[in-house]
């Protein structure tokens, strides 16, 4: 489940918690809202924190090596602009 899922699920859940007052015989709607948002909250920390360990820099191990010239093409003075 991605980012997008959990953030429905936590969406679901607060629209079943706070914004209805339905009565169904055998499921408290209230909980079953309170239990999508917390499953949307762990499904958000649970993605991040995995994103995090994906974003590490690894340095290049060779260094890079610079001969001090800057090469510019401005178009004219290879030969094509003539």
């Amino acid at each position: 489940m991605g980012l997008g899922g959990c953030i429905i699920l936590i969406a679901v859940g607060a629209i079943l918690t706070f914004a209805t007052d339905w009565d169904m015989q055998g499921v408290n709607l209230d909980l079953v809202g309170v239990i999508f948002m917390i499953v949307g909250l762990i499904g958000v920390t649970t993605f991040s924190s995995i994103a995090r360990r994906r974003r590490v820099v690894v340095p290049p191990t060779t260094p890079v090596a610079d001969d001090g010239r800057h090469h510019t093409r401005d178009g004219y003075s290879d030969g094509y602009g003539v």
